[in-house]
């Protein structure tokens, strides 16, 4: 399945790079434009499955972009940024058809986690979106875990274990949560079980120059993009 294609528009150099190496690092195609008028342009040139559109912008700003588009019959998905605080920014920004708000400054996590909510909400005849990490690829209705183009035998806790790495990718997993999600010990235990997955998982992904499961000392694991 081709990965959406996300268009940012923002006429911050900063926050535009920003979200786009944050939604790279989520596997998604992002483009983006300074301005509406060159989001305009883009988005008549080529489709895309979302728009994250700031409001204050010069040329043509965010909610007279999303206007024209609606009035073009183009329902484009839209999360809106803004500086501002006054709510009835955020009554006009739903009112013309944007899809969900988020005032400035945001945390990285709940943007991504709002990309992600409208998507599955959009994408509706699509499978779900498969969750990435580096070469790896889990396509978690088939089940089956590719590493690069070659598909990656792993056993039910295996599948289970690295799945729960890549949902959390670049964070660090502690071995209590993982014994928790994955073997459902909800208590303490002394127990190698995890550790020991971990091996088997390395011993069938770590290839390619590609070592990107990490053991975080006495706190538990990671799993990384670049290894």
């Amino acid at each position: 399945m081709k990965q959406p294609r996300i268009l940012v528009v923002d006429d911050e150099n900063g926050v535009r790079e920003l979200i786009s190496d944050v939604l790279h690092l989520e596997s998604f195609h992002v483009t983006t434009a300074s301005d509406g008028l060159e989001a305009l342009g883009l988005l008549r040139k080529s489709d895309f499955d979302l728009m994250i559109l700031d409001v204050s912008m010069p040329k043509m700003d965010g909610f007279t972009l999303l206007e024209k588009l609606r009035e073009e019959k183009n329902a484009i998905p839209a999360l809106m940024l803004s500086a501002r605080n006054d709510r009835s920014d955020v009554t006009t920004g739903l009112r013309s058809g944007a899809d969900d708000y988020v005032t400035k400054p945001f945390g990285i996590e709940e943007l991504v986690l709002r990309v992600k909510s409208i998507l599955r909400r959009t994408l509706e005849s699509s499978e779900p979106l498969p969750l990435k990490c580096g070469p790896i690829s889990i396509d978690l209705e088939q089940h089956r875990v590719t590493f690069g183009e070659e598909v990656i035998e792993l056993s039910p806790t295996e599948f289970s274990l690295l799945e729960y790495l890549v949902e959390n990718k670049n964070k660090v997993v502690t071995k209590e949560a993982l014994l928790k999600v994955v073997w459902g010990y909800d208590f303490d235990i002394k127990s190698s079980v995890v550790e020991t997955y971990i091996s088997y998982l390395r011993k069938k992904l770590h290839r390619d120059d590609w070592e990107g499961i990490k053991t975080i000392r006495g706190i538990g694991f990671q799993i990384v993009d670049k290894g």
